[in-house]
């Protein structure tokens, strides 16, 4: 991996992050068309880097939102910000439950099946273009609903359903304001991108990693840049009921993937 390699990897994984398009759908569609050995795995260290990257550019873009939690959370008070922190901690639940107990299923259904991405993809559209069309509310996120986008989120390992698309899109045909979607689906995904973080440094796997801190770098700088761009841009376009834009993008390569399957 050179230079251009990292900054284009920390670009994808910065956009993907946040974009409704579904980066693990992508990704199989890749291995896929140019096969398993011309997308080799990169190091588990740059995907630590860049996977940190895109959780620090989500506390900047909602460092007041953050700040909110942590001091509702530990003042220990029945308050708004305490609920809130309860709310995201609710979240997570079901993306923990099937991170440890199904991790060996889950790592199964990343073996190029298109047929598989191509659906997901299509239901990632319709549930974008139902959010899309969905009245703007002022109502925040409720506990039940937390955890029922906790469940979206969770079922969104599946390669070709987008995790962003899939929890704000939820929350939003839940009743939730589409703004507030937004930001929840944004602020609960951090947690759980620490906790991998932390699973992939206590497993010892980094510890035979060669280390390029020039290529980490680059991977670093351009996923949290292209991180803020796109977790600024996904909530204007959430508030302006733009996603529909990405429900045919979806439809599209969703489509093509389901043909090129039923083709070969």
């Amino acid at each position: 991996m050179d230079g251009i390699d990292a900054a284009l990897l920390g670009i994808v994984q910065g956009l993907t992050e946040f974009l409704p398009v579904s980066s693990s759908g992508h990704l199989e569609i890749g291995k896929a068309l140019l096969g398993d050995n011309s997308v080799p795995e990169e190091s588990l260290l740059f995907t630590v880097v860049v996977h940190f990257a895109t959780a620090l550019s989500t506390i900047i873009v909602f460092r007041k939102d953050i700040l909110f939690l942590l001091k509702g959370l530990f003042k220990f008070r029945w308050n708004e910000e305490f609920h809130f922190a309860l709310k995201i901690i609710v979240s997570m639940i079901p993306a923990v439950f099937v991170g440890l107990f199904f991790e060996n299923e889950i790592e199964e259904l990343f073996g190029g099946n298109l047929l598989l991405v191509g659906s997901m993809l299509l239901l990632t559209a319709l549930l974008l273009l139902l959010a899309d069309r969905a009245k703007n509310t002022g109502r925040p996120v409720r506990f039940l609903d937390a955890f029922v986008i906790g469940i979206s989120q969770a079922v969104a390992i599946l390669p070709g359903i987008s995790r962003s698309g899939a929890t704000i899109s939820t929350s939003v045909l839940l009743g939730n304001d589409k703004g507030k979607a937004a930001r929840f689906s944004f602020l609960m995904v951090v947690p759980l991108i620490f906790g991998k973080i932390a699973k992939d440094i206590l497993s010892g796997d980094l510890s035979g990693e060669s280390t390029d801190m020039g290529l980490l770098g680059i991977g670093f700088i351009t996923a949290f840049t292209a991180g803020i761009f796109a977790c600024t841009w996904m909530i204007k376009l959430v508030k302006r009921s733009k996603l529909s834009y990405f429900a045919l993008y979806c439809t599209i390569i969703g489509l093509i993937a389901i043909a090129y399957t039923l083709s070969t």
